[in-house]
């Protein structure tokens, strides 16, 4: 494939991400995200499945059920209704219906308890008994920032190989000064870690012409400070949405979290990492 073709297809899929975190409590068309990305329903269908993995209807599914399930805890005073309508679903039936069919259980019984179960089965493979509880956020507003970046699908220690790429791409840019950061577009305590869409990412003050870039917004975010090992990321991320989220006045907002490196250890031998993980965030009403 041609590299104008690559960055013109990872500039459709950025579009795509964005227009539907942006837009997710109304009705998207696939003629409507095709348009915007100014290619055919055809063409524009085919570059998201083979990019992402899944079908337009998949992907804004995934991405709306996410939302809801995060919802359901964190608003409690928001009934079952309000939320599926904001997060775009018309119909109370169709709703229930989705959301059981992706979690196995009713949107009532994940309020209830039953989400604590389904994080468990899914981190299984990263047991911990780590307290987080006293680890703090500092809440303010983060400016937007410009990135080269590389997709991983799946969490797995095969990331360091995306790592290596990119750092072979800043190397070829001759990009010597920049800090590493990764997106977590879906949450990896409500989607099994194949399946989750990791980004790595480095920062850059300019656009380069041979390169994929594109910008993570401005938002108001939670900002934690976190140091640890292999695994003890996805079990934070489990408590900051399961237990902190839910009892600070704030929600979730459906842009993707992300971490800041200080310490990367896809990028070195260490086995500690240092980061500050970014958790967007509004006002709880």
């Amino acid at each position: 494939m041609k590299k104008d073709t690559l960055i013109l297809r990872n500039q459709i899929v950025n579009t795509t991400y964005y227009y539907i975190y942006k837009n997710l409590e109304h009705q998207i068309r696939l003629d409507e995200l095709a348009s915007i990305n100014a290619t055919s329903k055809y063409h524009y269908h085919r570059i998201i499945k083979e990019d992402t993995g899944s079908t337009v209807f998949e992907l804004i599914t995934s991405i709306r059920l996410q939302k809801a399930a995060n919802l359901l805890l964190t608003n409690k005073d928001s009934t079952i209704s309000e939320i599926a309508n904001s997060c775009g679903y018309l119909s109370h039936s169709s709703f229930i219906k989705a959301f059981k069919t992706k979690y196995g259980f009713t949107p009532t019984n994940w309020r209830k308890g039953e989400y604590k179960k389904y994080s468990k089965e899914l981190l299984k493979e990263f047991p911990s008994s780590r307290d987080f509880s006293l680890i703090e956020p500092e809440i303010k507003v983060c400016e937007k920032i410009s990135c080269i970046y590389i997709r991983h699908k799946g969490y797995n220690k095969t990331i360091k190989k995306s790592w290596e790429k990119l750092k072979a791409i800043a190397y070829e840019n001759n990009i010597k000064e920049y800090k590493e950061l990764a997106l977590y577009h879906d949450n990896p305590t409500i989607t099994p870690l194949n399946k989750c869409s990791y980004v790595a990412c480095i920062t850059v003050d300019k656009k380069y012409e041979d390169v994929s870039t594109f910008e993570i917004p401005e938002s108001l975010c939670a900002v934690f400070a976190l140091k640890g090992r292999y695994g003890d990321i996805i079990n934070f991320i489990r408590y900051a949405y399961h237990y902190w989220l839910p009892n600070s006045g704030y929600e979730a907002k459906t842009l993707p979290l992300y971490v800041l490196y200080h310490k990367n250890i896809f990028t070195t031998n260490l086995e500690t990492f240092d980061i500050n993980l970014y958790i967007p965030i509004k006002v709880a009403y």
